[in-house]
C-alpha cells in the first residue's frame, strides 16, 4: 500500500483531543508567526503586481488578502497569501527535514475556513497540525540531501501539506483525501533555480503549493480523481523526485502519536536560516567586546557547505544587485550586523542592500568551508573577529536562535510579531495587534477563525 493511504487515514483519524499539548502549544505559535510575516510580506517585491492580477481576474469573494481591501476565490487567496508568508524568508523552518511548512499550510487552511465558514479554532489547529506534520515526515523520509536533489522540500512537499489541512477543513474522507494528495502531485514544482537566480518566483513558489493545496482538496471533494500511488509508485514522488533515495519508516514512525509541529522553529531575522549563526555570533561578539564596524580588520566564517553556498559567487553576495540575493547571503547579513547591531525587515530593501557602510564590511567577511561542519540540518558556524589593533574574537554555534534547542523567549516571539505588523502595506492599530495574538493564543475558544484574518484584510 502506497504511504499516502497510511498518511491520508491519519488526517482524516485525528482529532483535537489526540493533540498534546505541546503540539497544540506550537501549532498556534506557528499560525500567529506566518501572519505576522504574511503581514510585514505585504509590502514585499512582488507582491502587489500578484495581488494586482489575481484581483484583476476578480471571481467570488471567498478569502480574506492579508494587507490588502479585497477577498479572492479560496486558491487565489492561499496563493497571494502564501507569497506573503515567505517573502521576507522571516517564516517557519522544521531544520530536521528542512522545510518551510507555515506558509502554504496556514494560508490554504485560512482560505478554505473562509470559504466553508464556521471553522472553530480547534478543528483549525487540528487541520494546521496535520498538514505542518504530513509535510515535515514527507521530507524526513527523503534522504538525499535537498541541494544535491535540486528541489526545495518546502514547495513539493508544502502542495501535500497543504491538500491535507485544506482537506481536513472540508471533511473529506480517507479516500477523497489520497485522491487530494494525487492532484496536489499533479501540480507539484518548486526548484533551487529559483534560489540560484535570486529571483521572485522564490518567495511565490511556496504561493503556487497553497493554492494548489485549496485547489486539489475542492476538486477531491467534487470526485475529481489523481494518482493514488503518488508517493511510492513507480512514477510517485520519492521515486521521480528522489530517486527511489527515502525511508518510509520515518514517514509513518510514531504516526498519529509524534507530531513534528513541535520540533518547528522560528526565525529571528529575516534571511535564510543559514545565515542565522553567523548573525547572532556576530552580533554577540560585537556586543560583548565593545567592538566597533571601524574596528574590524577582517572576519572569517567557518560553516559546512550547504551554508557554504551563500558565498557563492562571492563577490555577488559580498554585494548583492538585489534583495533576494542580500537574502541568502552571509557576508551582507554580517555586514549588517555589524554595522547596525540588529538585523531586521528594514535591511532587506533596494535602498537598504546599497548601504556603503554594510557592503564595505561584506567585503572583509570570507568563508572557510568544513566537511565536519556540513549537516543535513542548518550548518553550524564559527565566527573569528580580527581587529585592526591585532585582537581576535571567536565564538562557535550550533543551533540557531528560534529552534527548539535554542528558542526564542515569549517576549522576543511576541515582539516579532509586533515588528511585523508595523511594516505592512496597512496601518495595523496596537490595539488590533494585540486582539490578533490574544485570539490566536486562546484560538480553541475562537467560534470562527475567519473573523480573525479578517482583522488583516
Amino acid at each position: 500500500m502506497d504511504v499516502a493511504f497510511i498518511l491520508a487515514e491519519n488526517v482524516v483519524r485525528v482529532t483535537y483531543d489526540n493533540l498534546n499539548s505541546v503540539a497544540i502549544d506550537m501549532t498556534k505559535k506557528d499560525i500567529l508567526d506566518v501572519l505576522g510575516v504574511a503581514t510585514a510580506g505585504s509590502a514585499a517585491l512582488g507582491v502587489a503586481e500578484v495581488e494586482g492580477l489575481l484581483e484583476e481576474w476578480g471571481g467570488k469573494k471567498e478569502s480574506t488578502v492579508i494587507g490588502f481591501d479585497c477577498m479572492l476565490p479560496a486558491p487565489y487567496a492561499a496563493l497571494i497569501n502564501g507569497m506573503m508568508s515567505h517573502a521576507l524568508d522571516y517564516d517557519d523552518g522544521h531544520d530536521k527535514s528542512m522545510v518551510h511548512a507555515a506558509a502554504s499550510v496556514v494560508s490554504s487552511a485560512f482560505a478554505v475556513a473562509q470559504r466553508k465558514g464556521k471553522i472553530n479554532g480547534k478543528d483549525f489547529i487540528t487541520a494546521v497540525a496535520l498538514g505542518i506534520d504530513l509535510m515535515a515526515r514527507m521530507a524526513l523520509g527523503a534522504k538525499t540531501n535537498l541541494r544535491v536533489s535540486g528541489w526545495v522540500y518546502s514547495c513539493i512537499f508544502g502542495y501535500f501539506g497543504a491538500a491535507a489541512a485544506a482537506g481536513k477543513i472540508l471533511g473529506l474522507d480517507k479516500e477523497k483525501m489520497v485522491n487530494a494528495f494525487g492532484i496536489a502531485y499533479s501540480q507539484t514544482a518548486g526548484s533551487f533555480q529559483s534560489i540560484a537566480d535570486a529571483v521572485l518566483t522564490k518567495r511565490a513558489q511556496l504561493g503556487f503549493a497553497a493554492r494548489a493545496g485549496v485547489f486539489s482538496a475542492l476538486l477531491a471533494e467534487r470526485g475529481i480523481t489523481g494518482p493514488v500511488n503518488c508517493m511510492e509508485g513507480d512514477y510517485g514522488i520519492y521515486n521521480n523526485y528522489i530517486k527511489g533515495e527515502y525511508d518510509p519508516h520515518a514517514v509513518t514512525n510514531d504516526l498519529g502519536r509524534q507530531f513534528e509541529v513541535v520540533n518547528m522553529g522560528f526565525k529571528a531575522y529575516p534571511s535564510c536560516g543559514y545565515t542565522h549563526n553567523p548573525i547572532f555570533s556576530t552580533l554577540t561578539l560585537m556586543k560583548e567586546n565593545g567592538l566597533k564596524a571601524d574596528d574590524i580588520d577582517e572576519i572569517n566564517v567557518s560553516t559546512g557547505k550547504n551554508a557554504g553556498d551563500l558565498f557563492e559567487p562571492l563577490e555577488r553576495k559580498r554585494r548583492p544587485p538585489v534583495v533576494p540575493d542580500a537574502q541568502f547571503s552571509i557576508p551582507y547579513t554580517v555586514g549588517v550586523a555589524v554595522v547596525k547591531g540588529s538585523v531586521g525587515i528594514g535591511d532587506f530593501t533596494p535602498e537598504a542592500i546599497k548601504d556603503t557602510r554594510v557592503l564595505g564590511v561584506a567585503q572583509r567577511v570570507n568563508p572557510i568551508i568544513l566537511s565536519e561542519l556540513t549537516r543535513r540540518e542548518v550548518d553550524p558556524s564559527i565566527v573569528e573577529i580580527k581587529t585592526k589593533d591585532g585582537n581576535r574574537y571567536s565564538m562557535r554555534m550550533d543551533n540557531r536562535k528560534g529552534t527548539p534547542e535554542n528558542p526564542m523567549t515569549e517576549e522576543e516571539f511576541d515582539n516579532k510579531f509586533r515588528d511585523c505588523l508595523t511594516h505592512g502595506r496597512k496601518h495595523i492599530s496596537k490595539q488590533k495587534t494585540e486582539k490578533i495574538m490574544h485570539l490566536i493564543k486562546n484560538l480553541e475558544e475562537v467560534d470562527d477563525v475567519g473573523k480573525i484574518v479578517q482583522l488583516l484584510g
